[in-house]
């Protein structure tokens, strides 16, 4: 079995950030996490009269390819919360 190596969180981090702002007008993004585990706080306006699942659909719609695969950087993503503004 061949070592994964991962990139360094922080690189992580900002590729789930850039990939969720290209998705979704922002108001408020907060992310943090290490070893592929990461939390995710989001409000925007795009979640007005949305219900969870829809809102998370969303985001997680944005961040799916850093989740595919093998050598994913991301494994789990433990908090997503979805606000409206």
């Amino acid at each position: 079995m061949a070592l994964q190596i991962h990139p360094p969180p922080r690189e992580v981090i900002g590729q789930l950030r850039a990939a969720i702002e290209a998705a979704l007008p922002c108001d408020s993004l907060e992310v943090s996490g290490s070893g592929g585990h990461f939390e995710i706080r989001v409000v925007s306006s795009a979640f007005k009269g949305k219900n969870t699942l829809a809102k998370q659909r969303l985001v997680l719609g944005a961040i799916a390819h850093l989740m595919k695969g093998d050598g994913a950087p991301v494994h789990a993503i433990d908090v997503l919360e979805t606000k409206e503004p």
